[in-house]
């Protein structure tokens, strides 16, 4: 009678652990996973932290002897107004050192000169517009009060590391998984598992597989960072958070299996990888709301895989939407993953 076979003596088992064995190996895979990351979340935050609001720079051409005009700019907080001559200001307007250009008309007036184009040259212009009217005397008919909040949810920082765990977790299942099997093909490694007891769905998954440990680690240090460090709050359940970045892993993992299923050169994967992630990087709101582009290829935007993980966590993490609320992004996950994974399985080849 034989005796039974123990659980590690599986192929899927064994070739799970080499995986992390390859991976704890790379002291740069180690990087770009966990370190990085936390990186870009402290610079990024620090240079995006709340503060007091900086005052708009712009240019005043004033003739000799009047002193009222530069006075009442100067007299708004908002404002920092410059003394400039007509081409001076003209040429720091030009360069975007100015944001505005104020001067007095023939008639006596106020001629305001700025880009349209630019938001920030239209709020100077009402606030310069507010300060030289008031120094005339202008009366607000409407008492008005102002009551200023600050609110978890609503900074910058707290929009930014959503879009930043979606990014690694994108980076870390198509070039992680994509590259070590490239490599292995390329040593000819491959060649020599033809002849092992295993299948080619139980070599690819060990990949996926190994992503699972990973991820706890990979997430947890982030969101830890991030809620320690800047306070981003945390509003959705966990179990929930923790679906969507399970999901969301075995999707980009599957998408590093299909591309390196055929690919020969580390070259050559590194150009598929990066035609894949390229329209996610711009499009899918990493770093600003995807809602920015025209409606025309909003479809496409939110069709990318990329945009439902980051949409399903932001929603998460900072609106406490539910399971229901995010099911729609959870359905686009779940098809790329089961797309991907099984033309993976398809068009693998050894050789």
């Amino acid at each position: 009678m034989s005796e039974p076979r123990r659980w590690s003596d599986y192929p899927l088992v064994q070739l799970t652990r080499v995986r992390y064995r390859e991976f704890f190996r790379e002291p740069e895979a180690v990087f770009w996973v966990f370190v990085f990351p936390l990186l870009l979340a402290a610079g990024l935050g620090i240079a995006f932290r709340n503060r007091a609001p900086e005052r708009t720079v712009i240019g005043v051409v004033a003739a000799p002897g009047d002193t009222a005009l530069l006075a009442a700019l100067r007299s708004s907080r908002e404002l920092q107004a410059s003394a400039m001559t007509d081409s001076a200001a003209a040429q720091a307007l030009r360069t975007g050192d100015v944001v505005l250009v104020v001067s007095r008309t023939p008639a006596g007036g106020i001629e305001y000169r700025y880009d349209q184009t630019r938001p920030e040259s239209r709020i100077a212009r009402l606030l310069a517009d507010n300060a030289l009217q008031r120094a005339e005397g202008r009366q607000d008919p409407v008492p008005v009060r102002e009551r200023l909040v600050e609110e978890r949810g609503a900074r910058y920082i707290d929009f930014l590391i959503p879009g930043l765990l979606g990014m690694n977790l994108m980076g870390s299942g198509i070039w992680g998984l994509g590259f070590a099997i490239v490599d292995a093909r390329k040593k000819r490694l491959l060649k020599r598992l033809i002849a092992t007891p295993m299948s080619r769905w139980q070599y690819l998954a060990s990949f996926a597989l190994s992503r699972l440990t990973l991820l706890f680690l990979e997430v947890g240090l982030l969101l830890g960072f991030a809620v320690l460090v800047f306070g981003v709050p945390m509003r959705g359940s966990l179990p929930l958070l923790l679906l969507i970045c399970l999901l969301s892993s075995l999707c980009f993992a599957s998408l590093g299996l299909l591309i390196a299923s055929r690919a020969q050169t580390i070259e050559g994967a590194s150009g598929l990888m990066n035609l894949a992630m390229l329209p996610m990087w711009i499009f899918s709101g990493v770093f600003f709301s995807s809602s920015r582009f025209p409606e025309t290829i909003q479809p496409f935007i939110q069709a990318l895989p990329l945009t439902a993980v980051i949409d399903a966590l932001r929603g998460n993490v900072l609106r406490g939407a539910g399971l229901a609320a995010v099911a729609p992004e959870l359905a686009i996950i779940l098809g790329w993953m089961v797309l991907s994974f099984g033309l993976a399985v398809k068009l693998f080849r050894w050789r």
